[in-house]
């Protein structure tokens, strides 16, 4: 019981010392509202609202209808432009796409002789480039299939039914994948820093003289990281991703609460670790920033684990990340329950205690160095 006092009042202590440090908390609140909503709004995948103009060289019914076919949301309202001015348009990047449709296009097309449509795209625009190639072969086709009265026939239809995010927004996975990543991020951040500011302001000898043990003052560390961590997050989720983006959540946000809360076991016990190796906080971040990075590229948020060597595969079943990233998509997007994530449960745990471990045994070397 007293042992169980001193872990509570020496992690109170410690959210009323980040409370007090402006720069973390200022960091906590862009990471868990603008960084969520912003790169949710505007990195979209899709394409959407791409720049084009169209040479009109036939001035036809059918090229007229080309040219009313080029609709939002893919594209902008169409620029008629001059043949005169079209690489002098491109070279300024006042268009992504120029149409170019050749003098008799409808007639040769009636006629059965099969024109060429010319489409310049300025690839520097890499993204709307690749999707507004295809988007625009597809209209063309279409186009001009419908104007002469019959359609192309096709051996096998392929009917898509898309599940969990059916309009294929891509603002619903990265506004997840935003929280995913910032929880990982500041958990790491917060739990280190914890101890490199200790170090840094004189108070880690302070904590010798009291009558702690070691792994004390590490759970005490670990218990109010996450649970500023689990709390924010948790609201981020409400307001930010439910909120502000609309987007729809099909599990139980207890349930995830509930695993974020056992993944900062891992994570904020890699946090001390590396601090436990730095010197100095700019030491620190040189040390926390890569491992954030490799864990967050690696563990499927935004890289498929499909499309990994399958070594790569089996390495990161030994990330907590990778098994957190399963269990919250699992939860938020397809309403899984305890039953379905509990194995995913289980290898955080287990490899929040490995971390613990390793975690405790720096700590102690590195308290007996201040001691000596």
């Amino acid at each position: 019981m007293q042992s169980l006092r001193a872990i509570l009042w020496l992690g109170w202590k410690e959210i009323l010392s980040l409370a007090r440090d402006a720069a973390m908390v200022g960091l906590i609140l862009y990471a868990f509202s603008y960084a969520v909503i912003g790169p949710a709004k505007g990195a979209r995948m899709e394409l959407r609202d791409a720049s084009i103009a169209v040479v009109d060289e036939d001035r036809s019914p059918l090229s007229a209808r080309l040219t009313d076919a080029l609709l939002p949301p893919y594209f902008l309202p169409a620029v008629p432009l001059d043949a005169r001015e079209l690489d002098a348009a491109l070279d300024a990047s006042r268009t992504t796409f120029v149409l170019d449709i050749p003098p008799r296009f409808q007639a040769d097309v009636e006629a059965g002789r099969a024109p060429v449509l010319q489409l310049h795209v300025d690839a520097t625009a890499m993204s709307q480039a690749g999707r507004g190639n295809a988007y625009l072969q597809t209209i063309a086709a279409q186009e001009v299939a419908s104007f002469l009265g019959r359609s192309t026939p096709v051996p096998v239809s392929l009917v898509t039914h898309a599940r969990y995010n059916p309009n294929l927004d891509e603002s619903w996975f990265m506004g997840i994948s935003q929280i995913i990543s910032n929880i990982t991020m500041l958990a790491i951040i917060l739990s280190g820093a914890a101890v490199v500011r200790e170090r840094e302001h004189g108070t880690l000898e302070h904590l010798l003289v009291m009558p702690l043990r070691p792994s004390e003052i590490m759970l005490a560390k670990v218990w109010s990281s996450a649970l500023v961590i689990v709390a924010v997050g948790t609201l981020s989720l409400k307001f930010a991703v439910q909120g502000a983006l609309g987007v729809p959540v099909a599990g139980s946000v207890p349930l995830f609460m509930l695993g974020s809360a056992l993944y900062m076991f891992s994570m904020t016990s890699l946090g001390i670790f590396l601090a436990t190796l730095a010197r100095s906080m700019p030491q620190f971040g040189l040390l926390a920033f890569p491992t954030f990075i490799v864990l967050n590229l690696l563990s499927g948020a935004m890289t498929p684990l499909d499309s990994m060597p399958t070594w790569l595969q089996n390495a990161m079943l030994a990330s907590p990340t990778r098994h957190y990233v399963d269990f919250a998509a699992a939860i938020l997007f397809r309403g899984a329950g305890l039953e379905t994530v509990w194995p995913s449960f289980a290898a955080v745990v287990g490899i929040g205690a490995v971390c613990f471990g390793a975690a405790l045994t720096r700590f102690r070397s590195t308290l007996a160095a201040a001691q000596g």
